[in-house]
């Protein structure tokens, strides 16, 4: 990316719907009703043969206490000086406010350039909204409709002149998954393992129920406020990244909107945000499930951590508030003994006890992410796998339905990012679910390689002799050749 973008205004006048117009994607939510967006959203953006860095921002509000739109507004002023360009949008509709006056005089004293567009401009309804934006004495005003598309080559003739004095920026990926190995691969068990860069970025998302401490989780690992917090439940709505080095590792980090049952989530914004960090697990590598000391493990923290595993990544239990708990040794014993109960899928998976407001506890959680991902990334040689599952048979045979014995010939990882195995065999419809169990749980306590998720796929070879038919075939020609030459002989 050649420079980052801030979108910045009063409350409902368009950013997040002008910031998904530009990343060509519906990631912000957006909503009739001001004050959707409250943290600092960034996506990479698309104009032309422009690449840049947008930042949706929350609506600036004209407040200096210690409420949350003030909390908003100072996270929204932060996002203006980190930015290369602020984008001011107004309502071409509404016309200037006094709010508008008060924010114009703050962008020319902290925004290190500034473009003014006039949003909601389709039609003459918005011309007299135009005109008095030249009031702003910020040059002459862009004329855009977000929602329609309009004005974006206006935007486009604005930004390539300031482009070209900005450095490059590396833009981010989504993560690599289900990543296919090589034949060689398989069989040496080794290869190119994807280490983190800052190019690519250990994906990390950070769920969990409402008021959990993800955002104050995430402030603690950066070391500063980048995100809004407090003691309301429910003031993420949408899945933020921040990108840092995390003990020299480059890692990006979305802090996701809290996820309650399905029966509990009403709001429609709630249900956007919801499915925002679904989203956001999906795009993970590793996934920190944040439960809360005081009620862990409730049905919603068990979906959350189930999601995670059916996706394939990588898992880490994190459980915060542990600086107000006064039974710590005896609560921890029952942790892990329900972890292993209500999570067998994930068994073995790390479970560390922080506390995001004191910090106490990141360095172990920083050390259990990368052993999750190290797991997740794990190799086994396909002969060490193939004497693995000849000693996994002579302990528990398959069952031989109808009498019939399945066989188990040969086994090998086709996959990494999650660890992916295949097992040859002869009628794999008929080997039940619980002897794929038995198999699995053995690779984890043999392979080191516990709470990642494994998958494991049966596949029949079939009963096909390549000689099968060639026998009656070649007997066919024997017997004339062999007439021939006794009629020579004759």
């Amino acid at each position: 990316m050649s420079f980052s973008l801030a979108i910045v205004g009063r409350p409902n006048v368009g950013k997040s719907t002008l910031f998904n117009r530009l990343v060509g994607r519906r990631l912000a939510l957006v909503d009739d009703q001001p004050g959707v967006t409250r943290d600092l959203r960034e996506g990479e953006a698309r104009l032309g043969d422009l690449r840049f860095t947008v930042v949706d921002t929350a609506g600036l509000e004209n407040e200096t206490d210690e409420s949350l739109p003030a909390r908003m507004r100072r996270l929204t002023e932060r996002a203006v000086d980190e930015a290369d360009i602020c984008l001011f949008l107004i309502d071409a509709r509404a016309g200037i406010l006094p709010d508008d006056e008060v924010f114009a005089e703050i962008l020319r004293k902290r925004a290190k350039h500034v473009i003014l567009a006039a949003n909601k401009a389709e039609g003459s309804a918005a011309d007299a909204g135009v005109i008095e934006a030249y009031s702003l004495g910020l040059d002459e005003p862009i004329r855009l409709s977000a929602e329609h598309g309009e004005g974006m080559n206006e935007l486009y003739a604005a930004l390539l002149p300031l482009s070209e004095g900005f450095a490059e920026r590396a833009a981010a990926e989504a993560p690599e998954v289900e990543v296919t190995l090589s034949e060689e691969e398989a069989e040496a068990g080794e290869g190119d393992m994807r280490l983190p860069t800052r190019d690519k970025p250990l994906q990390i998302a950070v769920v969990g129920r409402p008021n959990a401490g993800k955002s104050t989780l995430v402030n603690a690992i950066l070391g500063e406020e980048r995100l809004l917090t407090g003691p309301e439940a429910g003031i993420t709505r949408d899945a933020i990244s921040v990108q840092m080095d995390w003990g020299g590792v480059p890692m990006r980090i979305f802090d996701t909107a809290g996820m309650r049952r399905r029966a509990k989530v009403q709001d429609k914004l709630e249900k956007l945000s919801v499915s925002d960090g679904i989203r956001a697990v999906k795009f993970a590598e590793v996934v920190v499930v944040l439960l809360d000391a005081a009620i862990p493990f409730e049905t919603q923290d068990l979906k959350i951590a189930d999601l995670a595993e059916r996706e394939g990544r990588a898992v880490v239990v994190a459980v915060n508030k542990w600086d107000v708990e006064n039974e710590k040794q005896d609560k921890l014993k029952w942790l892990r003994e329900q972890f292993e109960h209500v999570l067998p899928q994930l068994r073995g998976a790390p479970l560390v006890t922080i506390s995001a407001r004191t910090g106490k506890g990141l360095d172990r959680l920083q050390a259990a992410i990368m052993q999750a991902y190290d797991v997740w990334n794990r190799r086994v040689p396909t002969a060490q796998l193939n004497r693995w599952l000849e000693g996994m048979v002579s302990r528990h045979p398959p069952p031989a339905p109808q009498g019939r014995r399945i066989k188990l010939r040969y086994m090998t990882q086709a996959k990494t990012r999650p660890p992916g195995f295949v097992v040859m065999c002869s009628h794999p419809d008929k080997l039940p679910e619980s002897y794929s169990r038995y198999l699995v749980n053995g690779l984890r306590e043999d392979f080191d390689m516990p709470g990642t998720p494994i998958r494991l796929t049966m596949r029949g070879q079939g009963d096909r002799n390549p000689y099968k038919g060639r026998k009656k075939k070649n007997a066919g020609a024997l017997k004339k050749h062999l007439g021939k030459l006794q009629s020579k002989k004759d």
